[in-house]
């Protein structure tokens, strides 16, 4: 397995990164893996995941709309209990 070493991290730095480890009960080592991979496939994920939504709400539109109840009706009939 590869090996990474990180000359000159900040202190402080550090320090919050043995914090956020601690917090998720995971080794500095394990902490700094599982936040490269989220930064590094942040954008493309996010990019990836509105588009797998899009098709999903383009590929099921809604049906019998006009048998949905009314929405303010509903609220009245809440309010009057």
């Amino acid at each position: 397995m590869p090996l990474l070493q990180v000359r000159d991290f900040p202190e402080d730095l550090y320090k919050t990164l043995a914090e956020i480890a601690e917090q998720d009960n995971r080794s500095i080592a394990q902490e700094t893996i599982v936040l490269l991979k989220k930064a590094l496939n942040y954008k493309e994920s996010r990019q990836a995941r509105r588009k797998r939504i899009l098709n999903e709400i383009y590929n099921n539109p809604i049906r019998n709309v006009e048998t949905f109840p009314d929405p303010a009706a509903l609220i009245r009939e809440d309010r009057e209990r």
